[in-house]
């Protein structure tokens, strides 16, 4: 996202150095040598070796055994799931969560906003071999996903624009389209249709509410209809079924 006057004006540059080193590092699973961090980061080397120093002695960055390769530790997984919030709401949604895979032989995800974005921050998967997933910790546009569009629709204009201006910059842009698409998941009070990244597999997505009615998250069932279930009453291959206990679960979530 690009700066304005006044962050410019506020920067403190060893402390954005060591940011984007974990930005950086992000997006490499496997790592990368000092010299690779180097070279992308366009540092010299001395001001790069200071801080992977101070990152490693804080325990933000690993160091492989041969000491040639840096990679994120998972002390910002842990802060971020310790985060009082999250963690209250990933406490409260997961047996729900659990209970809904177990009975559709579907897998399920928990979203919630932040800066632009939605995030995954929690999951369920029942113990069917046949399944499509999401990782806790990814990270979804707010437009073009079913879980995004989902935390839009139940936002006033104000707040729809706030949370787009938050994240890539350009903000996407609301097309008559999408404007119309969010009001009918408004009006029907959820939204159940085609992924708009895979083919074969139906998003339902249900709101989750704050005690004040407030649209806090979404659970989402990247629905895949099995050949063959087993087992009395399992619903793995009904659309209905499996949409109505999903929305049982938010319903659930949101009245405690």
């Amino acid at each position: 996202m690009k700066e304005d006057a006044k962050d410019q004006r506020y920067r403190a540059p060893a402390l954005d150095k060591g940011l984007d080193i974990l930005e950086l590092l992000a997006l490499e699973p496997s790592g990368m040598t000092r010299s690779e961090i180097v070279k992308a980061m366009g540092k010299s080397p001395s001001e790069i070796y200071r801080m992977l120093e101070r990152l490693v002695a804080r325990n933000y960055v690993s160091r492989s055994f041969e000491g040639d390769r840096y990679a994120l530790s998972i002390k910002l997984f842990q802060l971020g799931s310790a985060f009082p919030p999250v963690r209250r709401l990933t406490t409260h949604v997961q047996p729900l969560m659990d209970d809904f895979a177990a009975q559709c032989m579907q897998s399920v995800h928990l979203v919630v906003p932040e800066m632009g974005q939605a995030h995954v921050i929690a999951q369920a998967s029942s113990r069917s071999p046949w399944q499509f997933r999401l990782r806790v910790g990814a990270v979804l546009d707010l437009i073009g996903t079913s879980s995004g569009e989902t935390l839009l629709a139940f936002q006033d204009d104000d707040q729809i624009a706030h949370m787009l201006s938050t994240g890539s910059d350009p903000a996407p842009m609301i097309t008559p389209k999408i404007t119309d698409d969010l009001s009918k998941i408004r009006t029907i009070g959820h939204r159940i249709g085609p992924s708009q990244q895979l083919v074969g597999v139906t998003d339902i997505s249900v709101p989750i509410r704050s005690a004040n009615d407030l649209v806090i998250a979404v659970l989402t069932c990247p629905f895949l209809p099995h050949a063959h279930v087993e087992g009395e009453g399992a619903v793995g291959k009904d659309l209905e079924a499996t949409s109505e206990l999903l929305i049982k679960a938010a319903d659930l979530a949101s009245t405690q």
